[in-house]
């Protein structure tokens, strides 16, 4: 399902949404113009089509959030050494500035999606068209815009809350709000998305893949997870998910292929396809840039090949024995052929590289056309919350069941029973890391976690020490303060 590859009447209306050919330009060119709107159902589910193409970005999934592992400490920037990637390599070594091009990415990242959103949230309810293309359309753009606040309040704190498409009465200039308005506003979308979304297994042909109802309960247990305030909300959240017909992939690599993309373990990815003729550097192109990123420099494995996101001996020791998910994952010296070539740790200034996002020649023969989706949230996940849930209500033995499924699934015996909570927590932690390794999500589970001192326990332990309070937020970009002078700083920088 790639259904957000035609977007054209999006782009005619969002003309000015598109970057240049170097999607580091630092030019304001996250700009929408909103004189024309949808009048129609045809047009509307084209713009819902565009509200999704941000996450397609590389100021999001195609490059920085994943680089957020690198940060976390899972692995290294690696790539062509010298300058390449400075700007994460300055993240991952915490000497972030405000003038750094990585943090300004993801703060103009997800804004043209929510205002995107906002415009159909805007017009939608007016529009006499079918009542289930209305419904799905607010439910779609109610889930994406809590998606992109998501992410800014997760990485910024407090950011601007923005509901309603921007007119020549807007505040141009707005002000930072509380990140509990930002929550707040979180779980109304996505309280209000599940309620309108229908199920994934009502989706067909070129449908599959929208968001669904099983994603918005998911994502909201995430959110509750993440504020830690409410314990019983992810468990009862996570088994109405159980209860949609969500389940484990038998074979964890399913998750990692082209070919059984969107699937039975899946409840929400970014969509990539072939580049359809667009540049690969531009927003417009459709194509992932995980595999050519990521795959080994010199090795003729993929194309492209850049080398970006070596993993470190650390986190490859943090494998247990035997667990299945590490060939899958990573490539290291004696590691399983891909499409019929051996791994060489001389590939790697680490000597390991990432494995299970590659695409192979034989299947891909250039670097700018890998199809392979990328995963925002799976059933391992929900599992792996409602485990980390009960364990926190108290309820240790019962939250053995979810984690177990999970582990056997790696083929991996049940964890020992009669752990202490704080035990049992870091079992939870280990196995987040190695199950969801280099989907973006370590970070944040280091800066959540006892108020982020798990973060900064785990970082100093494994030499970042320069990694302090400050470091759990990152700063508000200069040029924007420079641009709206009502932004204030986040506290150190």
């Amino acid at each position: 399902m790639k259904f957000i590859k035609i977007i054209v009447l999006a782009l005619a209306i969002f003309a000015n949404t598109q970057c240049s050919n170097d999607f580091l330009d630092k030019a304001p060119l996250d700009t929408i113009n909103t004189s024309n709107y949808p009048t129609n159902a045809n047009e509307l589910v084209t713009l819902v089509n565009g509200a999704y193409q941000p996450l397609q970005w590389p100021k999001l999934y195609n490059l920085r959030m994943w680089t957020s592992d690198i940060m976390a400490g899972n692995s290294i920037v690696g790539a062509g050494g010298g300058t390449d990637g400075i700007e994460t390599q300055d993240m991952s070594n915490f000497v972030t500035s405000t003038d750094n091009q990585g943090v300004l990415d993801i703060w103009r990242g997800p804004w043209p999606g929510i205002l995107r959103a906002n415009i159909v949230l805007n017009v939608a309810p007016d529009l006499n068209i079918d009542e289930n293309i209305k419904n799905r359309s607010m439910g779609e753009a109610y889930f994406l815009r809590a998606h992109y606040y998501f992410i800014l309040v997760r990485f910024f704190g407090d950011v601007p809350l923005i509901t309603t498409p921007g007119s020549s009465n807007t505040d141009l200039f707005p002000s930072r709000v509380s990140k509990d308005l930002v929550y707040e506003q979180i779980i109304s979308d996505l309280e209000n998305a599940a309620e309108l979304l229908p199920n994934k297994s009502d989706y067909s042909g070129s449908d599959i893949g929208r968001a669904n109802k099983g994603a918005a309960l998911g994502e909201l247990a995430e959110v509750y997870l993440t504020l830690g305030n409410n314990w019983q909300k992810v468990v009862d959240l996570t088994t109405q998910v159980e209860g949609l017909g969500f389940d484990l992939n038998t074979n964890y690599a399913d998750n990692f292929n082209p070919v059984t993309e969107n699937s039975k373990e899946s409840l929400f990815e970014v969509q990539y396809a072939s580049d359809g003729g667009y540049s690969f550097w531009d927003n417009e192109n459709q194509a992932s840039w995980t595999s050519p990123f990521m795959g080994p420099r010199g090795a003729n494995f993929v194309g492209g090949g850049f080398g970006w996101n070596q993993p470190t001996q650390e986190f490859i020791d943090s494998y247990e024995a035997n667990d299945k998910r590490k060939d899958v994952t990573v490539f290291y010296d004696g590691a399983p052929a891909f499409d019929g070539k051996n791994y060489q740790s001389s590939y790697s200034t680490t000597g390991y590289n990432v494995r299970k996002f590659l695409v192979p020649l034989s299947v891909v023969s250039s670097y700018d056309n890998s199809p392979m989706n990328f995963p925002i949230l799976r059933f391992s996940t929900i599992l792996l919350m409602k485990a980390e849930a009960l364990n926190e209500l108290g309820q240790t033995s019962q939250a053995e069941t979810p984690l177990n499924k999970v582990r056997n699934r790696a083929g991996l015996p049940n964890i020992a029973t009669g752990l202490s909570k704080e035990q049992f927590r870091e079992k939870v932690l280990h196995e987040r890391r190695v199950e969801l390794a280099f989907e973006g999500q370590r970070w944040f589970d280091l800066v959540r976690v006892l108020n982020g001192q798990y973060g900064l326990d785990f970082l100093h332990s494994i030499g970042k020490t320069n990694a302090t309070t400050k470091h759990l937020l990152f700063p508000i970009p200069q040029i924007e303060r420079d641009r709206n002078p009502k932004l204030t700083q986040n506290p150190g920088y």
